[in-house]
């Protein structure tokens, strides 16, 4: 999928599930503290998203854990690399590898289908017998029962192969477009005992990455200042109980998540691919220097340059350049000298097995 199509299906999706006022929890515990770091810690996990997708996500997603700062990643089981990833993860169990729970087949020409077929799961596949293209489409024809049928698939499948999967997380972030989906998701996480992705704390980052689409609109009218007061956003009122429910059930739950390394490119019109993963490192940075303590996860999606990879998707250079930007001994010695701490999901679980809060 194309990054203006996440950010809008991301947009969509919190607005739909998520009405009201933002609410900043600075002042009280952080879920990194309930999760037992010292208050004050930024602690990160920088976690590539679309593992199996392709060969080229393969290829990225492993040299930006084996070589660079990347800690998690997740992978999706409808998609025809998937397997080859699993075999992958099975060979290097020290890996930090969830299932991306994925509901939609975006690309023009690249599609897959639900691994539960169309007999159970009818509403799940469009008129090529494939995933629907958007989370709209998923939203107005997919049934709960049978995106839950279809979730247990994916699961189980990476199961049988052998994978124990870290956490969960959602494929353009559909399962949260709509209540009925999010209940489904979390109910599953619970069934299985695996941690499902989901930012429940401060959110500044992600209110940030919702609000890129307003300031990328003022700055093409010329009318952007730096400081400048934004609309409040509307979007993340209920994220606060949905956390709290989600810890109650024993999993762990994150205080912020950014969504958007796919939008970043310098402002300049011509650029090689080593300068923009040169500029999504400096990005980064700020993320990190303007994060408010707490657990974070930074969304980026990884690819080994392959010109063949422009026939699935135009993002193979963004792509490219998020793995650039992982394996940057200038990032690395950054987090360092900074006292972030990287940690998996594995860890994370492990911690909230431990957790009396």
């Amino acid at each position: 999928m194309n990054y203006k199509q996440r950010l809008t299906s991301l947009s969509i999706c919190f607005f739909l599930l998520f009405g009201g006022v933002t609410t900043h929890l600075s002042a009280q515990v952080t879920y990194s503290e309930k999760l037992g770091w010292e208050k004050g810690q930024k602690v990160v996990i920088f976690h590539v998203d679309d593992s199996g997708m392709s060969y080229e996500s393969n290829l990225g997603t492993i040299k930006s854990m084996e070589e660079g700062v990347a800690t998690s990643c997740s992978v999706m089981m409808p998609c025809a690399w998937s397997g080859s990833f699993v075999n992958y993860a099975l060979e290097n169990p020290h890996m930090d590898v969830g299932v991306h729970l994925t509901l939609t087949s975006e690309w023009k020409d690249y599609r897959w289908e639900p691994l539960s077929g169309k007999a159970l799961t009818p509403s799940l596949h469009d008129q090529e017998g494939a995933m629907w293209k958007s989370v709209e489409l998923v939203v107005n024809n997919a049934s709960p029962e049978e995106v839950y049928i279809e979730m247990k698939s994916q699961i189980d499948r990476a199961i049988n192969l052998g994978l124990k999967p870290t956490h969960l997380d959602s494929h353009m972030g559909t399962l949260f477009a709509h209540e009925p989906f999010l209940e489904k998701y979390i109910q599953v996480g619970a069934e299985y005992g695996i941690p499902v992705m989901f930012p429940g704390g401060n959110n500044k980052l992600l209110e940030e990455s919702l609000n890129y689409p307003i300031v990328q609109k003022l700055k093409a009218e010329g009318k952007y200042r730096d400081g400048m007061q934004l609309p409040k956003q509307s979007l993340l009122k209920n994220t606060t109980p949905v956390g709290q429910k989600i810890w109650s059930l024993g999993l762990p739950v994150l205080d912020d998540l950014h969504t958007i390394s796919g939008k970043w490119k310098p402002e300049k019109e011509n650029y090689t691919l080593e300068e923009l993963g040169k500029h999504k490192v400096l990005e980064i940075k700020r993320v990190i220097e303007t994060m408010e303590p707490g657990l974070l996860m930074v969304i980026v999606h990884c690819n080994e340059y392959s010109e063949f990879f422009d026939r699935i998707s135009g993002s193979g250079d963004s792509r490219y350049a998020d793995m650039l930007s992982m394996i940057d001994p200038d990032l690395k010695k950054h987090l360092e000298e900074n006292n972030v701490i990287l940690t998996t999901w594995r860890e994370v679980m492990e911690r909230r097995k431990k957790s009396k809060k």
